[in-house]
């Protein structure tokens, strides 16, 4: 057993030389076709006597301790990762797809996903690669690696900043609530500014201190739970809240509360008062094309693969392409329930965040209130999950081939969160930014970068160019760069007309 669990690190070893021989991890690398990193490599072993810095081996980790977490840490993890509070606005995109329409769209990037994983693990497989910016070293050398960093950077330095802007403005009306206060003081517990500062140094610092990504599977676990909760009321209120909704007097039902929705989403076109209670299965408006984006990134996820596959204990492609389709299984499953009765609640007047609307029917309701915290807690936890992927990259970037550094690791984590509040605080059109960012950063992330790593790093004697799969995989990152052109267009368009829409796509 010992040389088949020495077998990856020699291969990550070889691909990691200064000298840059990557001959030698050619001949060395497993098959195609192998479906494990740890497979025996006798002649590599030998030729590594006469490595002048074996005693260093420590540098050529691309992490510096052992796979340890289990495989229900890791589903726990990438269904962390997976799971944002875009959750929040796809009741908002059922209303404006119908809900045949929306299934469509949610089972094709559900699928489209897991195919993507499916490149990622592949091409890591072929050259014994577990991390995303030295895949891009690998297909297309330095500028390959730096496209992978800065898009991981930016992609997950946009999502943390759109969890904190949410703590930053929902807490604040946490606390109100829970005061039973009519209107907002000037106290500084109430100060979203300086709440999100307390949380990020009293709950997310801490847990970003973490040296391994897979002991934050109970944090993740804990997450999951809350959104599970989440969930669960939604469908336990679908059941509960009238339709229409109920006005001020008892006479107008729903007018006042119809008027207040519509005076906070301008963009909401609601539905006439015969159809404001039934479901539409197939829809199409001037907002069907703005949900096709948040659909397209409900799976994003991609940055933390190689990392939580790397911590994975007795790692192969099929045990982490496993974690993967379980993962977006749970999610899938989620993000349809959730969407189909906030839906079924509200239907045409649903807001672009689902916590807002109800608040319109009773802003001091119990269960609503547990539910705010919930999500809350969720969005939290969850932003150290992308935060490590970030701080890999800087590490890629900068320090690669150092020896593991606490100084180095916590000083990285508090750079970040500090910038991350620094923009949350005082950019007030900080979502906008990184929306753009994230309209170019994640279908690079998702679609083109796993697909054309994937037709430079498999060897042409093993697939032709025109192969099937090197062919699916040209079509995959054409489509990536349409969702990308689509994404852009819509923000712009939003830009030009004068702001841009809440669409509950972080």
């Amino acid at each position: 057993m010992a040389p088949v669990e020495e077998s990856p690190v020699q291969t990550e070893m070889v691909e990691l030389l200064p000298n840059g021989k990557h001959a030698v991890n050619a001949s060395a690398a497993p098959s195609v076709g192998d479906d494990r990193f740890d497979e025996t490599q006798p002649p590599l072993a030998e030729m590594e006597e006469f490595l002048p810095h074996i005693p260093d081996r420590k540098q050529t980790h691309f992490t510096d301790f052992e796979g340890k977490t289990s495989f229900g840490m890791s589903v726990f993890n990438l269904s962390n990762a997976i799971m944002g509070s875009g959750i929040l606005g796809l009741a908002y995109a059922m209303a404006n797809t119908g809900i045949l329409l929306f299934l469509f769209l949610l089972t094709m990037v559900a699928l489209l996903s897991s195919y993507s994983i499916h490149l990622l693990l592949k091409s890591s497989g072929i050259v014994g690669i577990r991390a995303y910016e030295q895949l891009g070293y690998r297909a297309f050398g330095t500028p390959g690696k730096l496209a992978a960093a800065i898009a991981i950077t930016l992609q997950n330095i946009g999502a943390m900043s759109s969890y904190l802007y949410i703590v930053k403005s929902e807490v604040p009306l946490v606390i109100q609530t829970f005061l039973n206060l009519e209107e907002k003081s000037t106290s500084w517990y109430l100060n979203g500014n300086y709440l999100v500062i307390l949380i990020s140094v009293t709950v997310i610092l801490p847990l970003t201190l973490m040296k391994q990504l897979g002991y934050l599977g109970y944090a993740s676990g804990f997450s999951l739970s809350c959104m599970v909760f989440f969930l669960i009321s939604v469908t336990y209120k679908s059941f509960q809240i009238p339709c229409p909704l109920p006005g001020q007097d008892g006479n107008a039902t729903g007018n006042l509360s119809l008027s207040q929705i519509q005076a906070s989403s301008p963009a909401l076109q609601l539905p006439a008062a015969e159809d404001a209670c039934s479901a539409s299965l197939f829809t199409l408006n001037s907002q069907t094309a703005y949900t096709i984006p948040i659909m397209a990134f409900a799976f994003v996820c991609h940055p933390e693969v190689l990392p939580i596959y790397t911590e994975l204990k007795d790692p192969s492609k099929k045990k982490m392409q496993s974690i993967a389709n379980i993962s977006i299984a749970v999610m899938y499953t989620m993000y349809f329930l959730a969407a189909l009765f906030g839906y079924l609640t509200f239907y045409g007047q649903v807001e672009s965040e689902l916590l807002h609307t109800y608040s319109y029917v009773d802003p001091f309701d119990v269960l609503i209130l547990c539910v705010r915290v919930a999500v809350l807690t969720a969005v939290t936890l969850t932003v150290p999950i992308v935060l490590f992927p970030v701080r890999r990259a800087i590490q890629q970037m900068l320090f690669q081939g150092k020896e593991f550094s606490w100084l180095r690791h916590t000083a990285i984590a508090v750079v970040l969160l500090t910038t991350i509040n620094l923009l949350v605080i005082f950019a007030p059109s900080i979502l906008g930014i990184f929306g753009l960012i994230g309209a170019t950063s994640a279908p690079c992330l998702i679609f083109i970068f796993p697909a054309i790593f994937y037709i430079r790093i498999v060897p042409q004697d093993k697939e032709p160019p025109r192969s099937l799969p090197k062919l699916l995989a040209a079509g995959f990152a054409g489509l990536g760069l349409l969702f990308m052109l689509m994404s852009l267009s819509f923000i712009i368009s939003d830009w030009v007309r004068g702001g841009i829409r809440s669409g509950g796509s972080h």
